[in-house]
């Protein structure tokens, strides 16, 4: 997804000088510093799980419950009058009973702990460039391979060995401070990505009545994420998923810092920040110890929106500062907002539970409009580059219309994520809360509530030039995306399906065959797979770019090649493509392991022509499948109008494709497309038109013409 973008632009900054023995010891220090960090992590998640545990009694009382307890055992008193011994008899526990379960936690933990780094990482590596080499730079790229694996690979995989023992993943917190906080970039487009709202529905076209209810839910939603009554997702229905990721998800800000950032997360935070042509106001989410109903929220926005108030100087454009460049925001940060008003202001921001835009623009699908999903697509990515606040952890916007979407930070999290919180959050507005006739938030309405308080600013004209700056560096970056929406209602996972082929095969080879039609080449191809089945694990690289994909997609161009052929192919390509999907799933992926090893090498001061290649090749092809139904809050057979339209990101290289997809129930694929129209070699309309036609092409091999 768009961490394919800075994987390949990400900077190493750490260059520690001395003889090999204080460069090893510079790379201990690191392997101590995530293990310290790990350890950390797990030291405040048994106090959560203490916490909640008891919940919704206190520790205290809980005490209280062990001494009593402890009473009826001194006495031989026994409180269950009997029950506990009809257990027993019912349900023997032996040893060996207790021991296995034992052992099971424990191969579970270590399951959870390590991502097993594999040998012959650079033989897999061989296999996915050969697609795309001729056969002297093949040779080429085999012998500083061969090099590497002998020497000095040995030495670098020793500390990340060590490293797995000591961390609890030994990708995660290299891959968050590397790919993404230390990257000085603009994080807007290149970084954040967004999710659409409902793409048919819009429950209500008043814009302070949608914003109450959704805001609302987000509320419930994160109570039942802070009491731990959230089911855990699980693989297959069996393996569950790490949810560490949802942990940041509210009250959490990506700090900006000259080096590096860092990522902010608070407890419980009784706030949030609502910014509305270009006025910044805080809102209270409590009253009396309890949530604002959907009807008080609506008349706290409500009021924002009748506010006639104007901007204050330099507030207008303030949140821009979070689009541009991040050392000079870094920098204004530290000189114009660290006290005073401006401090206070800040720092309402920051803690915030999260971020509100109560947008002046109406966006959303419109089927006699082909274009109006780009221009949706396009505000919610980079909006008008100064009324979304790209730091937080997530931006909601809710345009005038009613319609709504999210601007996601990425360093905290992965798009499975914010999806999971935005399928109950579409569910729970739609189908529990609901409106009135007149379309307002139901339930009675408290006017006695304290009106947004307007938050206050003292911006100098220096610091209104850096805002200016940044400004225009992302309105650069902006009017640069060119993005399409593509409806694609041919045929879906239904009649997929019929053909015994996975969909995510099925689409990968489409859009292979797409992009050769388009550019009439290969690319290095990314498709964003999921470790979540490792503890703190987050995404793995899926190379979809193979020899046994390039082979059906030559057959498919070539006259003389006949149908069944073809097929044959087909069949051969997608049982690859699932076989590295399932490796990549299950920690046996190549990029993360390389990725590692290169952040050794560069702590060690070794320099590594193999590593380096490997991790400045360009991704011109990036891909991600946006998950659907995580939650099955919705029946999509019995209410079909009511399906997500999925959510896209960013152009990843300058003359590539970003390519985000979501399988919609039986007979619908929505594919959100990006690319730079500075770039005369992309168009993402025409692409569109590719994909569309190869999905067409292929399905014609099977012979399978009907709509699913």
């Amino acid at each position: 997804m768009a961490e394919a973008h800075q994987a390949v632009a990400f900077q190493f900054t750490v260059t520690p000088d001395g003889i090999d023995l204080q460069l090893s010891r510079e790379v201990l220090k690191h392997i101590y510093l995530s293990g310290v960090t790990s350890w950390k992590k797990r030291a405040i998640r048994f106090k959560n799980g203490v916490l909640t545990g008891v919940y919704p009694a206190s520790p205290s009382s809980w005490l209280i419950v062990v001494i009593a307890i402890m009473s009826t055992m001194y006495a031989r008193i026994d409180p269950s009058r009997g029950m506990i011994d009809r257990i027993k008899t019912s349900l023997p526990v032996s040893l060996e009973t207790l021991l296995f379960l034992m052992f099971l936690k424990e191969v579970s933990s270590a399951h959870q702990a390590c991502i097993y780094l594999i040998k012959n990482k650079e033989k897999t590596y061989l296999e996915s460039v050969r697609p795309l080499l001729d056969d002297e730079q093949y040779k080429q790229m085999e012998t500083v391979a061969n090099d590497f694996k002998k020497d000095p690979a040995p030495k670098f995989q020793k500390h990340l060995k060590l490293k797995s023992w000591w961390a609890t993943n030994y990708v995660s917190d290299w891959w968050e401070e590397y790919i993404y906080l230390r990257g000085r970039d603009p994080i807007m487009v290149n970084s954040n990505f967004y999710t659409m709202d409902l793409l048919y529905v819009i429950p209500t076209h008043r814009q302070a009545a949608r914003a109450g209810n959704v805001v609302h839910a987000m509320l419930q939603y994160r109570r039942k994420l802070e009491r731990g009554e959230l089911t855990p997702l699980r693989a297959l229905g069996i393996v569950p998923m790490c949810s560490f990721q949802y942990e940041r998800m509210f009250n959490t800000t990506r700090i900006p810092g000259i080096e590096t950032d860092f990522v902010q997360h608070l407890k419980d935070r009784k706030h949030l920040v609502v910014y509305h042509r270009g006025r910044f106001f805080k809102v209270w989410l409590y009253y009396g110890g309890r949530h604002l109903w959907p009807s008080e929220l609506e008349l706290q926005f409500q009021r924002i929106l009748d506010d006639k108030s104007e901007p204050q100087p330099g507030e207008l454009k303030l949140p821009s500062l979070t689009a541009g460049n991040r050392v000079p925001w870094a920098r204004a940060r530290l000189k114009y907002f660290t006290e005073g008003i401006n401090q206070a202001s800040l720092e309402a921001i920051e803690t915030a539970a999260f971020f509100l835009t109560l947008d002046d623009e109406a966006h959303g699908y419109d089927p006699e409009n082909i274009r109006s999903l780009d221009l949706y697509a396009k505000s919610l990515l980079h909006g008008k580059c100064y009324d979304r606040w790209f730091d937080k952890s997530f931006t909601l916007i809710v345009y005038k219309n009613g319609k709504i979407g999210v601007n996601t930070e990425h360093s905290w999290a992965d798009s499975p994520i914010i999806g999971h919180m935005w399928e109950y959050v579409l569910a729970t507005d739609c189908f529990q809360l609901g409106y009135t006739a007149e379309g307002h938030c139901k339930g009675d309405i408290n006017k006695s509530l304290a009106t947004p308080t307007r938050l206050q600013w003292d911006i100098p004209k220096a610091c209104q030039e850096i805002i200016e700056s940044s400004y225009m560096i992302a309105k650069g970056i902006a009017n640069d995306v060119d993005f399409h929406g593509c409806l694609f209602n041919e045929f879906g996972k239904g009649l997929i399906k019929k053909c015994r082929t996975s969909p995510d095969a099925f689409i990968q080879l489409a859009l292979q065959l797409a992009h050769y039609r388009d550019k009439g080449e290969f690319c290095l191809t990314y498709e964003s797979s999921m470790t979540r089945m490792f503890r703190e694990g987050r995404t793995e690289t899926v190379r979809s770019c193979t020899c046994e994909s390039t082979a059906f997609v030559r057959a498919m161009e070539d006259e003389s090649t006949t149908n069944e052929q073809r097929l044959a192919l087909f069949k051969k390509a997608a049982d690859k493509h699932q076989n590295m999907y399932r490796l990549a799933m299950t920690g046996a992926g190549i990029d993360r392991h390389l990725f590692c090893l290169y952040i050794v090498s560069k702590v060690m001061g070794i320099d590594s022509p193999f590593l380096k290649q490997v991790l400045s090749e360009p991704w011109r092809l990036s891909t991600s499948q946006t998950p659907q139904q995580q939650l099955n809050l919705i029946d999509i057979q019995k209410f079909p109008k009511y399906v997500g339209a999925g959510g896209g990101f960013g152009p990843v290289a300058d003359d590539g494709y970003g390519v985000s997809y979501i399988i919609v129930g039986e007979n619908l694929i929505t594919f959100h497309i990006s690319s730079k129209f500075s770039s005369p070699e992309t168009d993402s309309f025409r692409f569109g038109q590719n994909i569309r036609q190869a999905m067409l092409d292929i399905r014609a091999l099977f012979n399978l013409k009907e709509k699913m």
